[in-house]
């Protein structure tokens, strides 16, 4: 899947300015994680069970 195909969408917490977010993309296979800044270089992807446990983690639970 390219990541044209891929509905990306920025965190509710992203500021209005729009210069320092990351973008994320869920697939069935995989979360994709992209820099908004320049969205023509290549994303990570990372299996659900390594995103959620960041999510966790990032979230201090």
């Amino acid at each position: 899947m390219s990541t044209t195909e891929l509905a990306w969408f920025k965190s509710s917490y992203s500021g209005s300015q729009g210069d320092s977010c990351v973008e994320v993309a869920f697939t069935e296979q995989a979360i994709c994680v992209r820099d908004s800044k320049d969205v023509t270089r290549p994303h990570f992807a990372f299996g659900r069970e390594e995103w959620f446990r960041f999510v966790r983690f990032a979230a201090g639970t």
